[in-house]
């Protein structure tokens, strides 16, 4: 018989919910009765597939296989409710491991096995949030890809269920996993650099077919895959393949540019400053080259207002951009000083910009300037990881396995995604509306206009 906690209509029911009135959301004591199972030190910890995405095949589980052995982690059952996709994810452990494993048409049968303690989640963006509640309601660790949610109501109530529970949940902000970044964040936080002045980021592509899945859109038929299921709590609208799988193209199933690139980004400001979100966001944007039917924008510029509450004199600007339509500039993250820059692009602490002595003077102050450094002369704790991209994701991958056995808090916990998503929601709401986007710390909300901002 199955769990009627599990069943889709009372997931869909209670993730649904907001929780814009919820007091707290701090820890919560947990009961065992969380747990699939207890595991042992020397217990396998078998993992469950949901979603068998691109990134899924060419990151996600390349990376677990290849701590699985020492760490003691296999592969058991994948979940996708487009049957081609479950037939490719199974074939495709097979292949690499060599280990037949179970096809569970939709989460409900995959949380109804018993040989499932943890999942790795890659399904659309708009999902992350809410497949990320059912998991750990359901008694399994997660790995959940970014960005975590699109809509406060989603980030909400997955984050107080994953307090609730007490499940490790490793988002997939891999950056908190690499030397560099490491590096930067002690840098930063010795005092050696300075106050922050400005951060400018920036992630240029030139890809019109970015996204885009025209072949499989051709293949997808309504009859085999669950379109109401895909929904999720969305608003219902027709079968559409193209929403289905180029969901970053089309709101309100993906906030394209920020929920992919920019999530990344502007994660590491909240990390480097332990500021939770922007006080304000401002944007702009459109969809200036590439007509093909999408609605999230090729181009975007926000600018964000970073500081503390409780004191507006203080702060600093955070600057985003980023366009399909020109690769120029490529993908940078500078942080800047009065003294000088530190440059995550080339790894580089330097004294670019600074304050001199000869315009020092003219304020009665001394020169302050940066030595000329590489990151990598700045001691870092070890965090298993590598500057390299792919080893970045190995790196956090195995990061989130250490953490399940050693019940330990990931690099990138539940907070991180639900702060990068506050940052994401407003930069959408402001790109959206054409508004000024606050937030509403008190209840949680951003507000666009004075008024909180859903779809």
């Amino acid at each position: 018989m199955k769990n009627p906690k599990n069943t889709r209509r009372t997931f869909i029911k209670h993730s649904a919910l907001t929780t814009a009135g919820m007091v707290g959301l701090g820890s919560i004591a947990f009961s065992a009765k969380s747990y699939g199972r207890i595991l042992g030190a020397n217990d396998r910890v078998q993992v469950g597939i949901v979603g068998f995405s691109g990134r899924c095949k060419s990151s996600l589980i390349p990376a677990m296989l290849k701590h699985g052995k020492e760490l003691n982690f296999e592969f058991t059952a994948v979940s996708d409710i487009w049957n081609k996709r479950r037939e490719e994810g199974a074939a495709y452990i097979k292949e690499k491991s060599g280990k037949d494993i179970a096809q569970a048409r939709n989460n409900e049968e995959l949380y109804d096995r018993k040989d499932v303690d943890a999942v790795i989640i890659s399904t659309a963006d708009f999902q992350h949030a809410l497949h990320t509640k059912e998991a750990v309601e359901a008694g399994r660790d997660v790995y959940v890809e970014k960005p975590f949610a699109e809509t406060m109501a989603d980030n909400r109530a997955a984050r107080e269920a994953v307090e609730r529970t007490g499940k490790i949940v490793q988002v997939g902000s891999q950056r908190r996993s690499g030397t560099n970044y490491h590096a930067a964040n002690n840098f930063i936080r010795s005092g050696k650099f300075g106050d922050i002045v400005a951060v400018e980021m920036t992630w240029n592509v030139n890809q019109p077919g970015r996204w885009r899945k025209v072949e499989a859109v051709k293949q997808l038929r309504e009859q085999d895959t669950d379109w109401k299921r895909y929904l999720m709590n969305r608003p219902y609208e027709p079968w559409d393949p193209r929403k289905y799988l180029e969901f970053r193209l089309f709101w309100p199933y993906s906030s394209g540019i920020p929920g992919q690139w920019m999530a990344h980004q502007i994660d590491t400001v909240h990390w480097f400053t332990g500021l939770d979100h922007p006080r304000s966001v401002a944007a702009n944007g459109g969809i200036y080259l590439w007509k093909d039917g999408r609605e999230n924008f090729d181009t975007m510029t926000a600018v964000f207002d970073y500081g503390p509450f409780d004191d507006t004199s203080k702060g600093f600007q955070a600057i985003y951009s980023s366009r399909f339509t020109n690769s120029a500039g490529g993908t940078k993250e500078i942080y800047f000083s009065n003294g000088g820059e530190l440059n995550l692009d080339t790894n580089m602490v330097t004294p670019n910009g600074g304050l001199t002595a000869r315009h020092a003077s003219a304020m009665g102050k001394d020169a302050f300037l940066l030595p000329e450094i590489s990151l990598s002369e700045v001691a870092a704790p070890d965090t298993e990881a590598d500057t390299g991209l792919d080893d970045l994701t190995s790196a956090h991958m195995k990061n989130w396995m250490n953490c399940v056995r050693s019940r330990k808090q990931p690099n990138a916990n539940i907070l991180a995604g639900y702060n990068h998503s506050i940052a994401n929601i407003m930069t959408t709401a402001a790109l959206r509306t054409g508004e000024f986007v606050t937030f509403d710390r008190a209840n949680q909300e951003v507000m666009a206009g004075g008024k909180v901002f859903t779809y």
